[in-house]
Formats: structure tokens, sequence, C-alpha cells
């Protein structure tokens, strides 16, 4: 099976930097697309950033509130993904969750569903 873990969670001062990564495990050929999303209590889900494979090159799109300060990145030779988080703001608190959607394993099998990490806790201080 899949399995995600996340790593690289924290606390930080306002207007720090963090850095998460996702690793997929399992007889993992490739993914199609990498999503981090966060979650805070009482409230949605809500999508972060998102990465797909792309013809070229990988195609990545950011929730409006950290455009120019977040940016995703993956690794398809290791099955991992990252997200750079600059300039933090408090209302960026929450706990975040790593996403692989479209995974194809060594044997030729392809799952076009989710998968979830447990998640990981972002703290920023004001």
């Amino acid at each position: 099976q899949v399995q995600l873990v996340e790593s690289g969670g924290g606390l930080v001062q306002g207007g720090g930097s963090l850095r998460l990564s996702c690793a997929a495990s399992g007889r993992i050929d490739s993914i199609n697309k990498w999503a981090w999303y966060r979650q805070t209590p009482g409230k949605q889900r809500e999508l972060v950033a998102e990465m797909t494979a792309g013809g070229v090159a990988p195609v990545a799109n950011y929730a409006d509130s950290v455009k120019g300060r977040f940016t995703i990145d993956r690794d398809n030779n290791k099955n991992t993904v990252s997200l750079q988080m600059n300039s933090l703001k408090a209302e960026d608190t929450a706990v975040y969750i790593c996403n692989a959607r479209g995974v194809r394993l060594w044997s030729g099998a392809y799952y076009n569903r989710d998968f979830w990490g447990q998640g990981t806790q972002v703290t920023v201080s004001s």
C-alpha cells in the first residue's frame, strides 16, 4: 500500500520560515499530483498548494493567501514533495497534511484516489 509521512512542522515566530517534507512509501512508480492542505479546528480543510506532473514541466497552483510566500516542489525520483513556507503569519497556524493522487505502482496498478498523510503541526507565534 501507499503511505505518506510528513516532517518539518514546528513552532516559528511570525515572519520566519519552515520547510515541510512528505515522503511516499510503497512500491510506487509515479505520482500524478501532490498537494498540501491545512486544517484548523472548526474549519474546512483548505488546499494550500498543489503540483501536477505536467507534460514538460510540473504545474503548481497556490491558494491566494499563500501566493508569493509558499513554494511547492517535488522530487519524482524519490517520491517526495516539499513545501517551503516563508514570511509566515499567525493565520498560517494549522495542521498541514500531505496528499497524493493518481498513484501508479510498479505492478502497473493505478489508483486514481487520494492518499493522505497524518499531518504535521505548524504554529506561528505573533
